[in-house]
């Protein structure tokens, strides 16, 4: 089995930053609720236990089993799993006058493998309520800063049969300047992990499983266009050919000439794929309903009944096969259970019960950047791998208000006007998502002699690593005024453009 890190999640923010950067190291890990432990067999190198909102002294504070995870594997305690173990280990922990929080400086490190190649004063990020007072008796100190005395400490030489370290403070993220050598540490040096978790193993362990576990059978699989669909149908394809069969709905609500566009490139790849063009029942559906719920429920609901009628046309399909990534996966295992409902999730629910399939998910141990990784690792073409992620409801929730084919049409040409602008002013690549919204504002303008009174498009372009924060790009002025200028001439129906300048959070990407 692959060589793996457990990360134990008390619900920390930070948690799945932590899963990342040991990712980075070339290593897999699964994130797992801290009372979810499971056997600790040989593939399991080593244990971090993460951050929490909660405090060590809460009555409700998260408890873990301490006596199934000591003496069985390297162990790494990040800020409250830190102050766990020294809680109950035997040394003292104490609520602290003010919360530490921000940049601060490591003092007085003391040399171990823990340690190595991190200089005195290095930069870190704190961000804890507690201080322990007190390290137990069988532990060491290895670092303070200007502020605490303890800031990472770790079992003594022969205590346990496996090390146990401690840190006050977050090496997951880029304010801990030597961070990421400090989990390098840890992962590779102390846990004895080789690093061999690449974009290339992962194609061959996953082809190799896929072809074990479906043999012979016929597999289907929605099509989206986007990365992680694409990504997954070109491993089911590579693992088992023909026996794939793809379907690329058309539901009126995607960007001007991008079902032509991607269909062919999907035949160019060689996925035994059909398109079909379904825009009339999804605009028909939508008609006269300007709730963004209630437009991606429609959606939702046609999308599963063309699916479901096209599905019966063919014979002997025992699986579906479906693009979700790790995100989701540990969404729905969270410690605090699934979040509140913000919106509904594009991903369609109820086509496996509804046809009777079984499920198979090939990239649900992947964050999105390294699903993109893979994708190339796969041959898959630039243009699909690099795409901006896209709403599954498309053009429904960046069409504010009422739907038309009117405004279809409008938006199409605006955001083809804007991202075409963005790939020729080389911007593309260099931002995580980008997108035109069309507003239900009507304003006054003029067209040389003229009056108008025509709607508003909005411009929204962000920054982000994984969708989950973000913050709004800063485009160049002139490269705006060209899109602006471009849009307002060409498209017959708007006369003014708006560029959103809104953080995630407190705004969400999407308007809708």
């Amino acid at each position: 089995m692959q060589e793996t890190i457990l990360i134990l999640d008390f619900g920390s923010q930070y948690t799945q930053l932590i899963a990342r950067r040991i990712r980075e190291l070339n290593v897999y890990c699964e994130i797992l609720p801290y009372n979810k432990i499971p056997q600790l067999t040989d593939h399991i190198k080593g244990i971090v236990l993460s951050g929490s909102p909660f405090s060590v002294k809460d009555e409700n504070a998260l408890q873990v089993n301490l006596e199934a995870l000591v003496n069985k594997k390297p162990i790494l305690g990040v800020c409250y799993g830190a102050q766990y173990i020294a809680e109950h280990l035997g040394g003292k922990v104490m609520r602290s006058n003010k919360r530490e929080y921000g940049k601060a400086n490591l003092s007085k490190i003391k040399k171990d493998e823990f340690t190595k190649n991190i200089a005195e004063g290095s930069q870190v990020w704190m961000s804890h309520g507690d201080t322990i007072a007190e390290i137990p008796e069988n532990f060491e100190l290895l670092a303070g800063t200007e502020s605490i005395d303890v800031a990472a400490f770790r079992s003594k030489s022969g205590a346990y049969s496996q090390p146990v370290y401690c840190i006050q403070f977050h090496p997951e993220v880029t304010h801990s300047l030597d961070g990421k050598t400090l989990l390098h540490n840890f992962i590779i040096d102390i846990c004895g992990c080789k690093g061999s978790w690449t974009p290339d193993s992962f194609v061959e362990s996953t082809v190799k499983e896929l072809q074990e576990k479906i043999g012979t059978d016929k597999v289907l699989l929605g099509l989206s266009g986007g990365v992680d669909s694409t990504v997954a149908a070109m491993l089911m394809h590579r693992a088992i050919g023909k026996n794939l069969y793809c379907f690329f709905i058309d539901n009126g609500l995607l960007r001007k000439n991008e079902f032509e566009d991607v269909l062919d490139s999907y035949k160019g790849m060689g996925l035994n794929i059909k398109g079909i063009d379904a825009s009339d029942l999804f605009l028909n559906g939508l008609s006269g309903v300007s709730d963004p719920e209630k437009k991606r429920k429609i959606i939702g609901r046609i999308f599963i009944e063309v699916f479901e009628a096209e599905s019966k046309k063919l014979e002997g399909i025992r699986w579906l096969a479906q693009g979700t990534i790790y995100p989701d996966v540990i969404e729905s295992v969270s410690v605090h259970g699934p979040s509140v409902t913000i919106k509904s999730h594009h991903n369609v629910g109820g086509l496996p019960d509804k046809l009777n399939l079984k499920i198979v998910e090939p990239l649900r141990s992947l964050f999105k950047d390294e699903v993109r990784r893979v994708g190339y690792s796969l041959d898959i073409p630039k243009e699909i791998v690099g795409r901006h992620p896209f709403p599954g409801p498309g053009l429904a929730i960046r069409i504010l208000g009422e739907i038309t084919r009117e405004k279809v049409s409008l938006l199409q040409e605006a955001d083809y006007i804007y991202i075409n602008n963005l790939k020729k002013h080389d911007l593309y690549d260099k931002v995580w998502q980008a997108g035109t919204i069309l507003l239900p504002v009507q304003s006054v303008g003029v067209m040389g002699d003229e009056r108008t009174y025509e709607l508003t498009a909005a411009l929204r372009c962000v920054d982000s690593v994984d969708g989950m924060t973000a913050e709004w790009s800063r485009l160049p002025h002139e490269f705006l005024a060209v899109v602006s200028s471009e849009i307002i001439n060409n498209v017959k129906g708007i006369n003014r453009v708006v560029y959103d300048i809104s953080t995630k959070p407190p705004a969400t990407i999407e308007w809708e």
